[in-house]
C-alpha cells in the first residue's frame, strides 16, 4: 500500500455541486452492486444532500492526498457536548483500497481533538461500511433501525434498497 499524505480543508459553497457530485458517484458503487441498476435519480438525493451540508453546526471537509481531492466528509459538531456526529464520509472512485479512508478518519479525529463520542449511520446492505467503521475505525453497532424501530430521521435518505433499514454506530472517545 503507497503512504498517504492525507490533510482536511474545509470546503467552500461554492465547491459544493462538484462535492455532491463525487459523493454521490461514490455512493453509486454500492447502490448499483446491491440492485443492480441506481434508482431514479443519485443517493443521497440532491435535497437530502443539500440539508445536510446546510445543517447548523455542520463542517464540510475535502479529503486531500498530496494535495489531490480524493474524498470529502460532513461532520456535524456540537460545541457544548462534544458528541459529534459522522453524517457523510466518502472516498471518490478510483481511489479505494489505497488506506485512504483509513487515513482520512485519523485526520478528522485529530481535528476534533475534544470529541467525546462519535455517531453514524449506515443502510444494512453496506458491508464494506460496517467492516470500515467496525474493524478499521473501532466503533460499535449500538442500533439497528427498521419497520419496527425506526431512527430517529425518518424517514431515511430516499432511493435505499429498504428505507427503513440502518444501522446506528458509536464511538467512545474518552
Amino acid at each position: 500500500m503507497a503512504r498517504n499524505h492525507v490533510t482536511l480543508r474545509p470546503t467552500e459553497p461554492t465547491d459544493f455541486p462538484a462535492f455532491k457530485r463525487d459523493l454521490q458517484a461514490a455512493f453509486a458503487v454500492a447502490a448499483v452492486e446491491e440492485m443492480g441498476e441506481l434508482p431514479d435519480g443519485p443517493i443521497p438525493s440532491d435535497a437530502d444532500l443539500d440539508r445536510a451540508l446546510a445543517a447548523p453546526n455542520a463542517v464540510v471537509l475535502h479529503i486531500l492526498n498530496d494535495a489531490r481531492r480524493v474524498g470529502g466528509a460532513v461532520v456535524t459538531i456540537n460545541r457544548n457536548t462534544q458528541a459529534n456526529s459522522l453524517d457523510l464520509l466518502f472516498i471518490a472512485v478510483g481511489n479505494h483500497g489505497q488506506g485512504l479512508g483509513k487515513a482520512a478518519w485519523s485526520a478528522i479525529e485529530a481535528m476534533f481533538p475534544d470529541t467525546r463520542s462519535w455517531e453514524t449511520v449506515t443502510p444494512y446492505f453496506e458491508k464494506r461500511n460496517i467492516h470500515f467503521y467496525v474493524n478499521v475505525c473501532g466503533f460499535h453497532i449500538v442500533e439497528y433501525y427498521h419497520e419496527r424501530n425506526p431512527g430517529p430521521h425518518t424517514p431515511s435518505p430516499t432511493g435505499l434498497p429498504d428505507d427503513s433499514d440502518m444501522f446506528r454506530f458509536v464511538k467512545q472517545m474518552r
